[in-house]
Formats: structure tokens, C-alpha cells, sequence
């Protein structure tokens, strides 16, 4: 490679930092969330005696949704970062992911669109839940909007089966 050429390269290599920004923005965002479980957890907590069953079982949704949400951040910012900016170096960590031995871009990808799955579902069932609040329309987007959820993470999952078995 001639001087140029190299120079050209090491800048496109260190274009990978501008990402940096985004992954500390997504760790905000996870603090936002932290907090917002806080809040809904307390808010349930002082009111458990005066909620109804229903109103209780979609509080406690709503702070499933929460953690689902959160983990689905965590993935995209060790996953992300591990696998786009920069390898971290865990191995003698005792908390370090088991997942991240073997994460890559297709992986990645795959970890995210189940998560989505996981956050429509819980997202349907408050709307199974509240039936009576929703109405047939929104019933019936939801459900659209699973399904594509879903047969997306399987039409992602085969894609990567394919790929990775001619490799």
C-alpha cells in the first residue's frame, strides 16, 4: 500500500470512534429507564392496597417491558461496541457475559429481533389485558406488527443458519 492508501485506510479505521457517542447516548438511556422502573415500582409499592388486580398485573407488565427493554440495551451496547468500535478485553471479569464469546454482527441481530418479539408480546398481552380500553384496530395492528416482528427474527435466523453452515 502505497502512503496514501494508508492513510486512507487508518482514517476509515478510526471512523469506527464516532460511534462512541451513540453507545454513551444508549447508556443515558438505559439510566432513564433504570429510573422510570424506580418510579413505576414505588408507584406500585404505595398503592398496592388500593389498585385493582388488573391495575397490579399491568403495573408489573409495565416493569417487565422495562427490564426487557433494558437487556435489549445492554445487548446492543456491549454487543454493539464489542463488535463494531472496539473488543473488549473481560475475560477475567466474573460477571462477563456468556454471550459474548460468540456474539457477531448476525448474532447481534438475531438477540435484538427476539427481543423486540418479546417487548410486542408483552405489549399484546396489555392490550389483551385492557380489552375493553383498546380497540379492535389497535387489537388488530398489534397483532400485525408481532407477527412481522416475528417472522422477521425467524426469516433473520434462517439467513444467518444459511450463512454460517456454507462457512
Amino acid at each position: 500500500m502505497n502512503r496514501t492508501e494508508k492513510t486512507f485506510a487508518n482514517l476509515i479505521l478510526f471512523s469506527k470512534w464516532f460511534q462512541l457517542p451513540l453507545y454513551l447516548g444508549l447508556i443515558l438511556g438505559g439510566c432513564l429507564y433504570t429510573y422510570r422502573y424506580l418510579v413505576e415500582l414505588v408507584h406500585l409499592t404505595m398503592h398496592v392496597n388500593t389498585i385493582s388486580e388488573s391495575e397490579l398485573m399491568m403495573g408489573i407488565l409495565s416493569l417487565v417491558d422495562i427490564v426487557m427493554v433494558a437487556n435489549l440495551l445492554i445487548m446492543v451496547i456491549i454487543g454493539g461496541y464489542s463488535t463494531f468500535v472496539n473488543k473488549l478485553d473481560l475475560k477475567n471479569e466474573k460477571d462477563r457475559p456468556d454471550w459474548l464469546d460468540h456474539i457477531s454482527a448476525g448474532t447481534l441481530k438475531i438477540k435484538l429481533s427476539t427481543a423486540l418479539v418479546g417487548i410486542s408480546g408483552i405489549h399484546l398481552l396489555q392490550s389483551f389485558i385492557n380489552l375493553s380500553q383498546t380497540s379492535s384496530q389497535q387489537i388488530v395492528l398489534q397483532i400485525a406488527i408481532h407477527i412481522t416482528f416475528l417472522v422477521s427474527s425467524i426469516g433473520l435466523a434462517f439467513t444467518e443458519y444459511i450463512m454460517n453452515k456454507s462457512h
